[in-house]
Formats: C-alpha cells, sequence, structure tokens
C-alpha cells in the first residue's frame, strides 16, 4: 500500500484522478487538455498512479483509454474501515453528492486485479456454470456466440429468461462482454430490494459488462472489469460498485485456492 499513499500525496495526481472521476475513460490528450499540465508530466503522472494500480488501461483502436481503478481503495477500506464505520461514512458521502454533486451519465465501473492463474482457467471461470455457481451462486445459460440469448439462473432456482440479455462479444481467453440482467419481482424479493428501488431500476436503460482479460508475466493474469451504459444518477451504478469487488475477489480465491468461501445469495 506505500505505493498507494505515495501516488496520493501528489496534488498533480490526485488532480487527474478528479478528472477521470468526473468522466472516466478518457485519453492521454483528453486529460491534457482538462489540466495545466504539460503531455510530459501527465504522462508520467499516469505511470505513477497505473503501477500503484489507482488507474488502469485499456486500447479501443488506436487510442488508449485511462480508467479509475477501485480496487486499491477497496483493499484499503477493508483493512482499516469496519463494518459498521463504513455504513456510516458511505450514508455521509451519499448525502454529499446528492447536496452537491451535478448529474452524471455513464459513468463507466472499472475494476482490475491479478489472478496467479491461465487465461484459459479464467476464461473457463467465468463462462462455465460448474465454476460460476461457486463465487457468484448464478449459472448462465447460453452458447456464448456474439448475439445469443443468456438464460441467469439462481441457486434457489429462480431463472430469468430475456431477449434482451445476450451475448455482446466473446473472444475465448481474451474478451467477454453481455447484456446485465432484468430485474424481476422475484428478483427483488430474494435480494431484498424493495418496490420503489426495483421501479427505478426497471426504468433505468440496461448496461452492460465486459470483461478484458491479458496475460501478465508468466504466472498472472490481468483482469479487468468494465460495467458501463449507466443513465444518470444510476441506482444500477451505486449497486454494482459494492457488488463487484467482492464477487471478483471470490472469482480469484477460488481460482488461487480451488476454494472460496460461502456467499450470500444474489
Amino acid at each position: 500500500m506505500d505505493a498507494i499513499f505515495k501516488a496520493l500525496a501528489d496534488a498533480s495526481r490526485r488532480r487527474l484522478l478528479d478528472s477521470l472521476n468526473s468522466r472516466n475513460g478518457q485519453s492521454l490528450r483528453e486529460l491534457c487538455a482538462d489540466l495545466d499540465m504539460t503531455r510530459q508530466a501527465v504522462t508520467k503522472h499516469l505511470a505513477v498512479l497505473e503501477a500503484a494500480g489507482l488507474v488502469t488501461t485499456m486500447r479501443r483502436g488506436r487510442e488508449k483509454l485511462h480508467y479509475l481503478n477501485a480496487a486499491p481503495i477497496n483493499d484499503i477500506a477493508e483493512r482499516w474501515i469496519g463494518r459498521y464505520d463504513r455504513e456510516r461514512a458511505r450514508a455521509l458521502a451519499d448525502l454529499k453528492t446528492a447536496l452537491e454533486a451535478a448529474p452524471m451519465t455513464d459513468n463507466p465501473f472499472v475494476y482490475t486485479t491479478y489472478i496467479k492463474t491461465t487465461p484459459e482457467r479464467l476464461w473457463q471461470a467465468l463462462t462455465d456454470p460448474a465454476f460460476t455457481r461457486r463465487y457468484w451462486n448464478i449459472e448462465f445459460e447460453t452458447d456464448w456466440k456474439p448475439g445469443s440469448t443468456m438464460a441467469w439462473l439462481t441457486e434457489d432456482g429462480r431463472k430469468t429468461v430475456d431477449s434482451e440479455q445476450v451475448v455482446l462479444e466473446a473472444e475465448p481467453y481474451r474478451r467477454l462482454a453481455y447484456t446485465w440482467h432484468t430485474f424481476t419481482p422475484e428478483w427483488a424479493q430474494a435480494a431484498g430490494i424493495g418496490d420503489d428501488v426495483l421501479a427505478r431500476l426497471a426504468a433505468e436503460p440496461r448496461s452492460k459488462v465486459t470483461f478484458e482479460i491479458e496475460p501478465f508475466g508468466e504466472e498472472m493474469v490481468k483482469l479487468t472489469v468494465v460495467h458501463d451504459g449507466f443513465g444518470p444518477d444510476s441506482t444500477m451504478r451505486a449497486m454494482i460498485s459494492e457488488g463487484w469487488p467482492g464477487v471478483v475477489a471470490l472469482l480469484k480465491t477460488l481460482l488461487e485456492t480451488g476454494e472460496v468461501p460461502a456467499v450470500p445469495q444474489h
């Protein structure tokens, strides 16, 4: 964690993170335009942030886009903030955001982690029901071809089928993307979601999740989860930012140890 605190100690680097927090997924050119810093300075600061895991990058055509990575901050919270204090801090932060922040559109959630496994094994863990039910309590019924529909099945027998639940991209061992599931009254009841929250979720545009898989050294794989497609002031955006760190942590544990602790129903 020393690298994280060292990276955050510099005001210019904090400004870069603020810029990405305001609009995630920026190119170097866009970041330079928003900040009173030279291209060389921005490049050096981004290198420090990326080395600390606070920023992750992905290629889109010829451009290299930069995203905030929630993983290191989540690790700090797990280490020093207890459950009660975490909920109290979140409540205060939500109030401050509601009072001060301007409406935000499509703020993608990006989470990067490194797993001691192979791309083939990670792909299997993302697609094979024998794996997904262990760390996520979910199975998918699909042939994993782009355009194919996906049925979502939970451990308690609930099955969600919708023509808009589809596979978007499937490049084995490298990239997988699909639309997020439909919010049904049965799902809401099982998850403890009230009617008012369910109504807000149902009114939002359907989001999507993308998994990017990259070899990292000889024994590691870099996994980047990008969940995007949210509308302004998205309720779903807030919910998945809490859910994905836990799911990815359990996935990592399963692949690295072969075991996974019991997980609650989703």
